[in-house]
């Protein structure tokens, strides 16, 4: 049975992580729903970890160029574009955690507390759901990335520190409201989610050496990383399409289910 629960978190996980519904939400809900609390916080850094694989998969190749663009002259930077933007997307990328990592310094454990409102949950789901509603709003143009775009990019970011409010939906909102072209943004966002998922591993690294797990625990924990690795394969997949296709609106309605859903349970139960 655990390890039956351990698959279907990770397999929300995976999903939520890169699609704009928000993996904090799902991942509060279905604990709720599963009665699975005891998991552990060495269970989470594994479903992370699992997510992280998957977005370092998609995106090899641009990581590829942005590492050699650290490696090589400065010169022969200057001779090959392709080189020279990867080395401008290290520095935007950089620009874009600041944020995340000052949010995580100072207000985790705040946000920590607000995990335990699931009220809190849905109402965030809502306002992800109006962000996604409002890309059919957007103008598509041309602007570049930039130092400037990156860092308030990075806002968002660290703004979806809250749960339910969605990190991938909140910064291709911002991209794309800032003019950056929807793929542009999309990509963005999922380059600049390794540094965030990896910090949200590093914070909780203490937590798993207190309480390290037992090898009875490490079968489903195994299980829950592999679930979350391949669904979120298919999650960045899927979100690459519907930003192509210009239908993030649809999942503004999900968003709308679910926390509707969520507060009828909540009052009626």
């Amino acid at each position: 049975m655990f390890i039956f629960k351990a698959v279907i978190l990770g397999v929300v996980q995976g999903l939520t992580e890169f699609l704009p519904i928000s993996s904090s939400g799902h991942l509060v809900i279905t604990s709720e729903l599963l009665n699975f609390h005891h998991e552990g916080i060495t269970f989470e850094i594994f479903l992370h970890l699992g997510t992280l694989c998957a977005v370092l998969w998609v995106y090899r190749r641009d990581l590829q160029k942005m590492i050699r663009s650290l490696f090589v002259s400065s010169a022969m930077r200057g001779s090959d574009p392709v080189l020279a933007e990867a080395f401008r997307w290290n520095l935007y990328i950089v620009l874009a955690t600041l944020p995340a990592v000052v949010a995580g310094l100072f207000i985790k454990d705040m946000i920590d507390a607000i995990f335990d409102n699931i009220l809190v949950t849905f109402s965030m789901l809502l306002v992800t759901g109006v962000l996604m509603l409002l890309t059919k709003k957007v103008t598509e143009r041309e602007t570049l990335l930039g130092p400037a775009n990156s860092l308030l990019i990075g806002t968002a970011q660290a703004m979806a520190i809250m749960p339910g409010l969605s990190r991938s939906g909140s910064t291709i909102f911002a991209g794309m409201m800032l003019g950056l072209k929807r793929e542009t943004a999309a990509r963005f966002s999922f380059i600049m989610s390794i540094p965030a998922i990896l910090g949200a591993v590093v914070l909780d690294l203490r937590g798993m050496l207190d309480a390290p797990p037992s090898l009875d625990e490490f079968s489903f924990i195994i299980a829950g990383t592999i679930a979350s690795a391949i669904s979120g394969y298919f999650a960045i997949m899927l979100l690459l399409k519907m930003v192509r296709r210009g239908r993030l609106d649809l999942f503004g309605y999900y968003c709308f289910l679910v926390s509707g859903v969520g507060f009828l349970w909540y009052f009626t139960r």
